[in-house]
């Protein structure tokens, strides 16, 4: 392997893993973030140019993109895992096979939501109770954004797979790029030619083919057995098979957050335009610490898968407890943040301080128990880098969704919590409880591994060939 190639590929199976994971995780955060800073230009230019029935409008869409997409980002988790055990085990054809299974399927992913997107646009939003005065616009900028969905999916399992290897810094300068032109472009769509939210939706999409271009060129210009081919596209049906085993329902499990989200997002929505402008700016600004804290979520599924594909298994405890470490860290200081500059943060989404003030509600109840949602999804991670799927996405069901669902049927039905506040109160109850299951489970689990009696482990151990 080329210097070049050791120097951006991180060795997950060998050295300090506090070292190792804060290398792999800082591309991944920075990454985040700076798609957050972009996107967030998005509602900011919609806000500020436009005025807060587009800033609405877009907002009133977040939950409904990630319902109809996280089914099918999930299945780059498999991608993801399948192609770091094979890489982690040494295992090229395997890891060949895997590669070009993902970015066919990717594909095929794609133009399917595109063409479920654009025509259940108008349906899903009245189900959502999207309220009349911007359901209009919220249906052109659903129908353009989705116009990009093959360049989305592309990117997510072309960047899936670098993760895999331990190369994180690539989809940082790629989103870097793409993230330039998007603000650049919506600064154009939006204060020049006044296309509104059609403009902001344009500037995603050409942002979007830009990624899925940059990273298809990096694949087909790998060195490493992840190196992408055109002409040997096709899929491989037991590399699919095990694909949709693990990403199905870690997809599953992200269609029930965003569904339960869906739930609350109507909810939210009959309290009027003001705190659905309100909502989507908190949102917007509370991503940062989501995405801030997800980069160790990835690094505990990539790690873990390849420690199980080179047979390290005694490093699979301090993989959780590092990443655990991280996010309780990085989630403190974005409580900090958020609660001492919130009305700050929510200021540059837009200029009504009615909005503000209920922008500053949500972020205040919910900025100082996000790390909650860190741990629930790093301890997620690890399970499902041990072969675990369906284990963490029925805890996620019961803990998360179904939790929610009961909670807005119940106590927010009661006249006296019948608030906006009693909805926010939600997730950080439902991450607590979803958290500490997906801990007992994660114990059960290495238990068996330590035991060699979890059927998937001793399946890969069988396979693998003799030292």
């Amino acid at each position: 392997m080329s210097a070049q190639i050791k120097n951006r590929n991180i060795d997950m199976c060998n050295g300090s893993l506090f070292k190792s994971i804060v290398l792999f995780s800082v591309p991944l955060m920075l990454s985040g973030i700076l798609q957050l800073f972009f996107n967030a230009a998005d509602v900011v230019v919609v806000g500020k140019f436009a005025g807060d029935e587009s800033l609405a409008a877009v907002g009133a869409t977040t939950t409904l993109i990630n319902l109809l997409t996280n089914l099918f980002i999930g299945l780059s988790v498999g991608a993801n895992v399948l192609v770091a055990n094979y890489y982690g085990a040494r295992q090229d054809k395997d890891v060949h096979e895997t590669v070009h299974t993902a970015m066919t399927i990717s594909a095929f992913c794609g133009i399917f939501l595109t063409v479920v997107g654009f025509f259940a646009a108008p349906v899903l939003l009245e189900t959502m109770q999207t309220p009349a005065e911007v359901i209009d616009l919220s249906v052109i900028y659903l129908r353009t954004y989705f116009m990009g969905m093959p360049a989305v999916m592309i990117y997510n399992f072309g960047s899936a797979v670098l993760r895999a290897t331990g190369d994180t810094k690539r989809a940082l300068y790629i989103l870097s790029a793409s993230g330039v032109v998007n603000v650049l472009f919506n600064l154009l769509f939006v204060i020049a030619f006044r296309w509104d939210v059609f403009g902001v939706g344009l500037a995603t999409v050409i942002s979007q083919v830009m990624s899925a271009v940059l990273i298809v060129i990096c694949l087909l210009r790998e060195r490493t057995s992840v190196r992408l081919e055109v002409k040997k596209l096709r899929i491989y049906r037991k590399k699919l098979l095990r694909i949709l085993q693990i990403g199905v329902p870690a997809g599953f499990q992200g269609m029930l957050f965003s569904l339960s989200n869906t739930v609350i997002q109507s909810s939210i929505n009959g309290f009027g335009k003001v705190i659905v402008a309100a909502s989507a700016a908190s949102v917007s600004v509370e991503g940062f610490a989501f995405t801030s804290m997800n980069a160790f979520h990835q690094a505990a599924v990539a790690f873990t898968s390849q420690n199980i594909g080179a047979r390290k298994y005694g490093r699979i405890n301090k993989i959780l407890y590092v990443s655990l470490m991280y996010v309780v860290a990085v989630g403190l200081f974005y409580a900090f943040l958020f609660l001492t500059f919130g009305d700050k943060l929510i200021g540059f989404y837009t200029q009504s301080p009615e909005v503000v003030d209920e922008g500053v509600k949500r972020l205040s109840i919910i900025a100082g128990t996000y790390m909650l949602c860190g741990m629930m999804d790093v301890t997620s991670g690890s399970l499902r880098g041990m072969g675990y799927s369906f284990v963490p996405m029925a805890v996620s069901l019961i803990g998360v969704c179904l939790f929610r669902v009961v909670w807005v049927a119940t106590v927010f039905q009661q006249e006296a919590y019948h608030t906006v506040e009693t909805i926010y109160y939600s997730y950080p109850v439902s991450w607590a409880l979803t958290f500490a299951a997906h801990l007992v489970t994660f114990m059960i689990a290495k238990a068996l591994l330590q035991r060699k009696i979890h059927p998937r482990v001793t399946s890969i151990i069988r396979t693998r060939p003799k030292a």
